[in-house]
């Protein structure tokens, strides 16, 4: 046989093998992931400004009940006051002031909006992410705010004038007589002022929630 030629290698089927498997290496077990929850309600990295939006659903909530009070409690003020017969009267209502009546109207726009914010603040509170919605109530609060400041501030000069007068001008202190219509109208003031409080604080808590965003 020539030294050219390739040799042919055939192969020989040995059973002792054959039934021997291939050493493998064994798989470590795979390690368990931690595990992750779809909805975004359940990140822990939300927690904390979740907490940040549920204080503001919960100060919305007790910012209504003044400015509905002062509300009502404004829009209710109405003494008459007889002097000497029935036919002599004199009366004090709300309307014949006008910082009294856009006092009234301020305090009724204030609560009805924080009624409406509610559930734009509940979404918040579900979606921690959602920085749109914390702007649009940061704005719509900086508005109510600037507005229920000045005709609480307008209502306090009035409650002022009424109780101490001024002696310059010559005008008395109505209080004098008309006690349950300065009553009301001093707690409406003292209300407004309380819900003003916390719509500050409701400012200060949605900028520095979008700040950490």
């Amino acid at each position: 046989m020539s030294t050219s030629e390739a040799a042919t290698v055939i192969p020989i089927y040995d059973p002792a093998v054959a039934g021997k498997a291939p050493a493998t290496s064994a798989a470590a077990p795979a390690a368990t992931a931690p595990r992750k929850f779809p909805i975004p309600f359940f990140r822990r990295s939300d927690r904390g400004s979740r907490c940040v939006a549920f204080l503001d659903f919960l100060l919305r909530i007790a910012a209504f009940g003044p400015t509905l009070a002062a509300a009502i409690a404004t829009g209710t003020s109405d003494e008459t006051l007889s002097v000497f017969t029935q036919f002599l009267q004199f009366r004090a209502r709300f309307d014949d002031f006008p910082a009294f009546l856009f006092f009234m109207v301020a305090n009724a726009i204030t609560a009805g909006y924080l009624v409406l914010s509610l559930p734009f603040s509940a979404a918040v509170v579900l979606r921690p992410q959602t920085t749109g919605l914390r702007l649009l109530l940061l704005v719509c609060d900086l508005i109510m705010v600037a507005m229920l400041t000045a005709a609480a501030s307008a209502a306090a000069a009035i409650v002022d004038l009424a109780h101490n007068g001024n002696l310059r001008a010559n005008w008395v202190p109505i209080c004098m007589q008309f006690h349950g219509f300065c009553k009301r109208t001093s707690g409406s003031v003292v209300g407004s002022f309380i819900a003003v409080l916390i719509l500050m604080f409701l400012v200060i808590l949605g900028a520095f929630a979008i700040r950490k965003r």
